[in-house]
């Protein structure tokens, strides 16, 4: 009898497994079906790059605690015809920044950094600027640091695309500690650069005295079973299962897009979508660090400013909003890779979007599929303001704003040109927009993103003096009317000879040609010297821009360099000969 009433009982719990097991399965069925129309708009954000003949994408989306869609889209490598995965391992550029930044706050609780140490404490062999620059700043691109990949530029290196142009720490950290200046004094203001990254590197590298790529091994990605994630500090390194990068060629079809920069920091972290979860589920829960409360308060902490102000970017992230939806997110784009890590962590949602292709543009997707998702949540779309009525006005009114005008602030120049009765707002040769009047003084840019107002004052001899330009969200950026500067080749002259930099041992050769004129140094583009104001000129569509000097005599004494984010980099005239 007691056989027989064990044989009942273990056939019960038989039965109600296989009951719990079916009512299981058939929940994940009804779960999955729940989000079929999901994902079907989701493919739709990807019908272009899902082919057999293309590179394209890996997704991940995350809610609850859980992947409820991955996809690969497009051939992780076109040679071999392999298909992008979930578990493909692409690189992610500046998305890497995050795990160095954590790299850093382990090493502050193990009691080896403080945040607020000088740098040199560590990377004595750096200049003294005459200011303190602290980790701190790195983090926050807060310490007026010049980008290296700017300075890698303006020394004629063309990081990553040809094997001459190999990159090691070694020679980044030569290159930083040739500079003598900042491009601010510390603190004072936020301008993204590469450069502090890199330095955040080697600090891990010297004071845990391991390489920063088995740092992070052993105390983020092994505790988090990150078992595909690593930082490539080798560019003939071997990575399994790799996403080959390409960048699309002119005439259709794509060539694979190889960086020789091995640099880590500010890049050089390869993972894949099902790795990155286990990131992004970190925190909720995390396993890292001493204390594990202020690892990821200190993670998601925003910067400031020495006056105080909150910036938006934390600890290699940037805490923003999407349609009232508080965001933590970061995107990166290096050698035919594109990224976007973003995570909604009050709806406990994210979306890992990983591209092999130069051309992808993973943030705009991974908002299309925010909208899809979270429809129910986010704020309703700022309805368009109804463009403001354009005016018609006399040929006379328009000749008004013709001319040339001086943003000091931006130091840029910028020519108002009227052509076919149409006034243009030109940037460059190539670069032009069209201005619509909507009064007799103030003109809307057309086919902007943003809401762009040019704005004419101050009247004389029938021309307008002054100008200012109004970007919605931004400081309005005022301007001057000035004479075109049009040297002659007599003028010109003046600027000719070369010039050396000890900041990035590099001698430019400036020359006069055809009455203009022109650089030669490697790889610089051979297009002439656009003029500015007496003594400035820019050139490669005005994304350098040269400041020449003068001594007390009133001759050429030098000039500065200033790109987007390289300030007064100083160049000196040699005496003929040198």
């Amino acid at each position: 009898m007691r056989n027989i009433l064990c044989a009942m009982k273990k056939l019960s719990m038989i039965l109600l497994a296989i009951i719990t097991l079916f009512f299981i399965v058939k929940m994940e069925a009804l779960y999955v079906h729940a989000y079929d129309d999901l994902t079907a708009k989701v493919d739709e954000l990807f019908r272009e790059w899902d082919r057999n003949d293309s590179p394209g994408a890996a997704l991940g989306i995350i809610r609850d605690g859980r992947i409820i869609y991955k996809r690969g889209y497009g051939m992780a490598n076109l040679e071999h015809n392999i298909p992008i995965k979930p578990d493909s391992v692409f690189r992610i550029a500046s998305i890497s920044k995050q795990f160095f930044a954590a790299g850093i706050i382990i090493l502050e609780q193990q009691g080896k950094i403080s945040l607020d140490d000088d740098i040199r404490k560590y990377l004595p062999e750096l200049h003294d600027y005459g200011h303190t620059v602290t980790i701190r700043h790195l983090i926050h691109h807060t310490g007026g640091i010049r980008d290296y990949l700017s300075l890698n530029y303006l020394a004629g290196r063309r990081i990553g695309k040809r094997k001459n142009d190999y990159f090691s720490m070694k020679d980044h950290m030569e290159l930083m500690a040739r500079q003598k200046g900042l491009n601010f004094k510390p603190g004072e203001k936020y301008l993204y650069s590469n450069s502090g990254y890199v330095l955040l590197a080697e600090i891990i590298a010297r004071v845990s005295g391991s390489s920063e790529a088995d740092f992070l091994k052993k105390y983020i990605f092994d505790p988090l079973t990150m078992k595909n994630t690593l930082v490539h500090t080798d560019c003939d390194q071997i990575v399994k299962n790799r996403a080959i990068g390409y960048s699309p060629m002119p005439d259709g079809g794509y060539k694979i897009d190889i960086t020789r920069d091995q640099t880590t920091g500010h890049d050089a972290v390869f993972t894949s979508v099902e790795d990155m979860f286990l990131w992004d589920q970190n925190f909720y829960d995390n396993k890292l660090g001493i204390d594990k409360e202020k690892f990821i308060k200190a993670l998601l902490t925003p910067g400031r400013l020495n006056n105080g102000d909150k910036i938006t970017y934390a600890l290699g992230l940037d805490i923003g909003e999407y349609r009232g939806l508080r965001t933590i997110r970061h995107d990166g784009a290096w050698a035919g890779y594109q990224a976007e890590y973003i995570q909604y962590p009050d709806q406990k949602f994210s979306i890992i979007l990983f591209s092999n292709v130069s051309t992808f543009n993973p943030s705009n997707r991974a908002r299309k599929i925010a909208d899809i998702y979270l429809a129910d949540k986010l704020a309703k779309k700022e309805e368009k303001k109804p463009a403001p009525e354009k005016k018609k006005l006399k040929e006379k009114q328009l000749l008004a704003c013709e001319g040339t005008y001086w943003l000091e602030t931006s130091k840029l120049l910028r020519r108002i040109v009227l052509e076919k009765k149409k006034l243009y707002y030109v940037r460059s040769k190539t670069n032009r927009t069209e201005l619509a009047p909507i009064t007799a003084t103030e003109f809307i840019m057309l086919g902007t993103p943003q809401e762009v107002i040019v704005r004419f004052s101050d009247q004389e001899k029938g021309k307008y003096t002054k100008v200012t330009v109004i970007i919605a969200g931004e400081d309005s950026i005022p301007g001057k009317r000035i004479e075109p500067f049009e040297p002659t080749e007599a003028d010109l002259k003046e600027y000719a000879g070369t010039y050396y930099s000890e900041e990035l041992d590099a001698k430019y050769r400036i020359m006069v040609r055809d009455g203009k004129l022109y650089i030669k140094f490697r790889n610089f583009p051979k297009d002439p010297f656009n003029p500015l104001i007496r003594d400035a000129f820019s050139f490669s569509e005005g994304f350098i821009r040269l400041n020449f000097q003068r001594n007390e005599q009133g001759r050429i004494s030098g000039f500065l360099v200033n790109t987007g984010r390289v300030v007064d980099l100083r160049f000196e005239k040699l005496e003929a000969g040198s």
